[in-house]
């Protein structure tokens, strides 16, 4: 189960996120640096306890209007081979010293627990309690379930565009589609996915949004090829 400590970051997640966001393709540009607030998300657990792994939504007020930004991170207490252009920032933790902070999708712990959820096999933890399941994130997918071919958690193909983070897992595997820019969900699933996960946010005025954080789509589907 996750383990939420109380303590000091410096610098702050959202000030690592600050100058990051705008040099991503799907930011929306505001014209000025974001201005910050952590509105929602989830984590899920490491089973080997060494990653630390938060699906975090911000919310920017730079602009006329507010944008949600999804942030999939992983906390660990080293850097990680070969993902020096996936790297967020450095911070200094209060009880576990000095974490590298990583842009998730490119982390193969959080590909592999986030295929877990979407598989049954993982639970969603409540974003700042310790060891509380968080029942409002859900994951579905229909049909057969969600085969990946073995090995492809470990080396996914990531492609970063203004619609978000594809993630590519395998031949003939299936496709991840990280949204990055939330929208309240409509309902109706997008055409041609055969699954998702869905949690919420928190609006301006005190109500909540939900939305699909990730979406599933078979490997050879239309998405893949746009």
């Amino acid at each position: 189960m996750s383990i939420i400590h109380k303590t000091t970051m410096r610098p702050t997640k959202l000030e690592l996120l600050t100058p990051w966001l705008p040099e991503q393709p799907w930011y929306a540009s505001a014209g000025g640096p974001p201005e910050l607030s952590r509105v929602g998300g989830f984590r899920l657990d490491d089973p080997e306890g060494e990653v630390g792994i938060e699906f975090m939504v911000v919310r920017d007020d730079a602009g006329d209007r507010p944008a949600w930004y999804h942030v999939p991170m992983t906390y660990r207490a080293a850097p990680l081979d070969g993902a020096e252009q996936a790297l967020i920032g450095t911070t200094e933790h209060g009880v576990l010293g000095k974490r590298w902070i990583y842009d998730g999708p490119h982390d193969p712990v959080l590909v592999a627990q986030l295929l877990a959820l979407l598989q049954g096999r993982a639970e969603p933890q409540a974003q700042s309690t310790s060891h509380t399941p968080d029942p409002s994130v859900t994951a579905e997918v229909t049909g057969a379930g969600l085969d990946v071919p073995a090995g492809a958690a470990g080396a996914p193909a990531v492609a970063n565009g203004p619609d978000g983070t594809r993630l590519l897992l395998g031949d003939g595997g299936p496709a991840l589609q990280v949204a990055r820019v939330l929208r309240p969900e409509s309902g109706a699933e997008p055409a041609g996915s055969r699954g998702h996960v869905s949690a919420g946010w928190r609006l301006p005025e005190g109500g909540e949004a939900r939305g699909r954080y990730v979406v599933v789509y078979d490997g050879d589907s239309d998405m893949v090829s746009r």
